[in-house]
């Protein structure tokens, strides 16, 4: 075979295989949109199945949330969300708003702490129907729950007030939750309509879901470089040993041919498929972010300190609003069942404690803070640290330029001091220039002056020009 024969075979080659690659690309794009779209499709019709106000069910929706948890970007971000209201402190109080320590006892068990969890959880499953267990008695004598356990969400029909035994039932053969003796054993979280964040979540998961199988997909058609051989021999058997090594070789391949034998690896030419699929996955997980946590950048890279905290603090906000929901739980449905069972907890309330939450090296910022600025109650500091406090001695500046600022109003307040003593002292003068003796001389003198005078022109010259002042 001639060299312009060969070269236009090897161009041939290259187009077929172009060709071949632009139609596994068009293909990998079809079934993509196609699984999406089916997807959201069944997304769409679960809602609707959900929100059906004569037969409401939500069973193909749950299977869909289940479906979504299962994304670890999600998931990640609904973690950091629970984590912060699971790991501040909490406190009961009396209706003065005093502690009660030996009635936190009561609430620092496993069980409680199981409850808040599944609470937590009808933020992002919505409405979710959780049972109370047996009244037990604890190590150390106390009652307690022997655990809790959430009822399974697809035999429940929360707008309807029911319970079904069999998934598929009709809510009218289902058990009326609210009512007694049932009520006395459950606690629910959420609202009864409330489907949770997920509904919204799934909208980015399942497109996330499929944009990074396919790429998979392309990663194992166009990740290797193709091996291309080029052989003027007519031998079968040399061919099959090329061939062999083509289909068959490894890391290790190698060969040892003649002259006339060319093997060339072309790498895929197809590099936008990275930005494709990877700006695909980073939107979905930036849209995920901003619906779980409000913002990205506490679970994502940020691009500056002030933009991070105040991302941070939109982040708390979230927080904030579930431990509101989380304590509300608590004080109006959990409690009063557990003095209904028995437990010391009858004119008590649970509150988040926020000062135990403070690092020490916080804690003497904030505590220093208040007491330069407000007067605080040393009784405060003798409960808090076990002992005395007398009298305040002076106040401590807190930093060196609070020390200059403090030092320069003082400076300021010296001079004001001595030019108002300055100011008495000239008053003094004066008032001592008019005393008793020197207003009679003055008195005594024009009055032997008027008796001089005779006329009334001078007299009214003398009252009114020289001495215009005899009178005050």
């Amino acid at each position: 075979m001639s060299r312009k024969s060969r070269q236009r075979r090897a161009e041939q080659e290259s187009r077929a295989k172009a060709a071949k690659q632009t139609s596994i690309i068009m293909e990998l794009h079809r079934y993509a949109e196609f699984f999406t779209k089916n997807d959201i499709e069944d997304w769409r019709r679960a809602w609707q199945s959900a929100i059906d106000p004569r037969h409401p069910n939500r069973q193909k929706l749950y299977d869909i949330y289940r479906d979504a948890m299962t994304d670890s970007h999600l998931s990640g971000c609904i973690q950091q969300r629970v984590g912060f209201v699971m790991s501040r402190s909490f406190k009961l109080v009396n209706e003065s708003g005093d502690q009660n320590e030996d009635a936190e006892h009561l609430f620092d068990q496993s069980w409680f702490k199981d409850l808040c969890r599944l609470c937590l959880e009808s933020i992002w499953y919505g409405h979710s129907l959780i049972e109370l267990g047996d009244v037990i008695t604890d190590g150390d004598g106390h009652p307690a729950f022997s655990g809790v356990t959430l009822i399974p969400r697809k035999h429940v029909v929360p707008e309807k007030g029911r319970v079904v035994s069999r998934v598929g039932m009709n809510w009218e053969t289902g058990i009326e939750f609210r009512e007694r003796p049932w009520k006395d054993w459950l606690i629910e979280a959420g609202r009864p309509d409330d489907l949770g964040l997920l509904l919204k979540a799934a909208l980015h998961t399942i497109p996330k879901k499929h944009a990074m199988s396919f790429w998979d997909c392309f990663a194992e058609i166009f990740g290797m470089p193709w091996r291309i051989a080029r052989t003027s021999t007519r031998d079968p058997k040399e061919f099959k040993r090329l061939e062999d090594m083509i289909y068959n070789g490894g890391a290790s391949q190698g060969m040892v041919s003649g002259m006339e034998t060319e093997i060339q690896f072309v790498e895929s030419g197809k590099g936008d498929a990275f930005n494709v699929y990877d700006k695909r996955i980073d939107r979905s997980n930036s849209e995920i972010s901003k619906l779980v946590i409000g913002q990205t950048m506490t679970i994502e890279d940020g691009s500056s300190l002030s933009q991070s905290q105040t991302h941070l603090q939109v982040f708390m906000n979230l927080v904030e609003s579930d431990r509101d929901m989380l304590r509300d739980i608590v004080n109006n449905q959990l409690i009063p069942l557990m003095v209904m069972h028995g437990f010391p907890v009858k004119g008590l309330r649970f509150e988040w404690d926020d000062a135990a939450d403070y690092t020490p090296a916080q804690q003497v910022a904030y505590e220093t803070m208040i007491a330069d600025r407000y007067e605080v109650d040393p009784s405060y500091f003798a409960d808090k640290y076990g002992m005395p406090v007398g009298e305040r001695r002076i106040r401590l500046a807190t930093s060196e330029e609070e020390q200059r600022r403090i030092e320069s109003e003082e400076e300021k307040e010296d001079v004001k001091e001595k030019r108002r003593k300055e100011e008495r002292k000239e008053a003094e003068k004066r008032r001592e220039k008019w005393n008793k003796e020197q207003v009679m001389s003055r008195y005594f003198d024009v009055l032997d002056r008027l008796m001089e005078k005779h006329s009334t022109e001078e007299l009214y010259r003398l009252l009114n020009e020289d001495e215009p002042d005899f009178f005050d």
